[in-house]
């Protein structure tokens, strides 16, 4: 299967909730191997500013793939994962993602390039905290977080 040139523009909604931890943030810095102690002490990340413990930057990655998992299962779009190789990953940070946040993602797909037999889609994840309690009437409201820009190459037949 050929990958559709007709996503190119295509939006995906925000999909479930992703509930930010304490905990989430303290595994993800240790993984990436990030030692800023706001990212682990709460006081640390008090002292700074913050409401509570701050996620590394790279951390909006997990929220951005969830997105991006739309565009993979989409069965319109053509994309067999077993062939794509992810090519860039940039990151534009609004303001910090900190424990207590809860964070959805839209994605957009920016562009679609034929490659010989295969193509690069560059993807666009939009990072938003919501704000209020959630239920129907509440006034929840998004604030920006984060923006995500991909690219994956999606290598066709013999490639």
């Amino acid at each position: 299967m050929t990958i559709n040139p007709d996503l190119q523009g295509r939006s995906y909604p925000a999909a479930e909730v992703y509930d930010v931890g304490r905990e989430k943030i303290r595994e993800f810095a240790r993984a990436v191997k990030a030692t800023h102690p706001a990212h682990f002490d709460l006081e640390a990340a008090k002292a700074l500013g913050h409401s509570d413990l701050v996620a590394p930057p790279t951390f909006a990655i997990i929220i951005a793939q969830r997105a991006d998992a739309q565009l993979i299962e989409d069965p319109e779009s053509g994309i067999d994962f077993s062939r794509v190789v992810h090519a860039d990953q940039r990151f534009i940070h609004h303001r910090p993602i900190v424990a207590g946040d809860r964070l959805v993602a839209e994605l957009h797909v920016d562009g679609v390039r034929a490659m010989g037999g295969g193509a690069m889609i560059t993807t666009r994840s939009e990072i938003f905290v919501l704000t209020g309690d959630g239920t129907v009437g509440s006034g929840v409201a998004r604030e920006a977080v984060s923006t995500t820009t991909s690219s994956i190459l999606v290598r066709g037949e013999g490639q």
